[in-house]
């Protein structure tokens, strides 16, 4: 076993998810992150902890996408609800052999699986808010990441390793420390009430008086680095263009641009399946709603990767989603995707506080 697998597995055990003795306590992941799995499963025994594990097999969402009727898409199993309720602690495990397996499935398909699974969600990020279901999404490299970020897997580990500072002694020192820092951010930001951001073409306001901005620094995510806040549902004017792809099940859409009044996507275009961005946006009646606008904080992370997890945290980035926004933030946007877009901030880009410049050219300047 690669070292660095029990190094992550004791982090995310003892500082991300805080684990406690006698709390219920699941891992999802697919087989391929079984060393990721049993180490972790390990950590939780010796802490005296009832892990579970699910290994989800990657077929299964295909056949059940490309076979199921629809009333079998929008089902949702009661061992679903059961769990949402009882657990004390949840971990999700990034890991798979095939990135684009649902690449050819109809988008409209997609869509009645996403409705089905609304109520679960809801309740999940309800819990999450409240603070009594503790969550953590990790990355276990493998090769089908690691084509997807043009890497070697021995780079691609490297770099997943390097992101969350296991190069340090003491990685759980420097999330502290990051912690602190992001604390002091966050206060200051808590007390503005817009937020306007500029960019090659991209102009947009947004307000977010009243709602609370999230430090982000290895709880709920790792690796981590970004602070986070749902503006208010009906406040986002103006238009942005997204640096990088999005991918959002399975698929990759490129050069994405956005308009917003009122609050609502009323213009989107993309240069690559640009019919597939639609048709998300079209999910739910909140699916054009902005939930979330976040800033990149991990400066270890400088290359787009085509994984989520870490393209939203490169450091000099921002990132907004559609869709669902969260309530420990204040967000009451209830949509049945949340789907994450980044724009580089690194050359020109800047955002202002109540008129304030707090951040220019990839870096905070307060």
């Amino acid at each position: 076993m690669d070292l660095r697998l029990q190094k992550l597995a004791r982090v995310l055990i003892n500082y991300s998810l805080g684990l406690k003795p006698g709390q219920l306590f699941k891992i999802s992941a697919e087989p391929i992150a079984t060393p990721l799995v049993l180490a972790i499963y390990e950590e939780a025994l010796k802490l005296g902890a009832n892990p579970i594990v699910d290994l989800g097999l990657i077929d299964v969402r295909e056949i059940l996408l490309k076979y199921g009727n629809d009333e079998q898409l929008t089902f949702l199993s009661p061992m679903r609800k059961l769990e949402v309720e009882e657990l004390h602690a949840q971990l999700t495990i990034w890991a798979t052999t095939n990135t684009k397996n649902l690449s050819n499935v109809d988008p409209k398909r997609q869509q009645l699986l996403s409705r089905g699974s609304r109520p679960y969600l809801e309740r999940f990020f309800e819990r999450v808010g409240q603070g009594t279901l503790k969550w953590c999404g990790t990355q276990y490299p493998t090769e089908a990441h690691a084509q997807d970020a043009e890497m070697s897997l021995r780079e691609y580990e490297d770099f997943v390793y390097q992101a969350g500072h296991f190069h340090e002694d003491d990685p759980v020192a420097f999330w502290r420390k990051m912690e602190k820092e992001q604390d002091r951010l966050v206060q200051m930001l808590n007390q503005a009430e817009q937020i306007h951001l500029r960019a090659a073409d991209t102009d947009l306001t947004l307000l977010v008086k009243g709602r609370k901005w999230i430090n982000c620094c290895g709880h709920e995510n790792f690796p981590d680095g970004e602070i986070f806040v749902s503006p208010l549902e009906d406040s986002v004017n103006g238009h942005i263009k997204f640096t990088f792809p999005a991918f959002y099940g399975g698929r990759e859409v490129a050069g994405v641009r956005m308009k917003y009044k009122n609050g609502v996507v009323v213009e989107a275009t993309a240069e690559k399946d640009e019919d597939y961005l639609i048709s998300m946006l079209d999910t739910d009646e909140s699916a054009r709603h902005l939930g979330e606008f976040a800033i990149g904080t991990n400066y270890e992370i400088q290359k787009f990767t085509k994984n989520t997890l870490f393209d939203e945290k490169i450091g000099g980035t921002c990132h907004l989603a559609v869709g669902s926004g969260f309530p420990e933030s204040g967000g009451t946007n209830r949509s049945a995707i949340h789907w994450d877009m980044v724009c580089d901030l690194k050359k020109g880009g800047e955002i202002t506080a109540d008129g304030k410049v707090i951040y220019r050219d990839g870096k905070f300047v307060i």
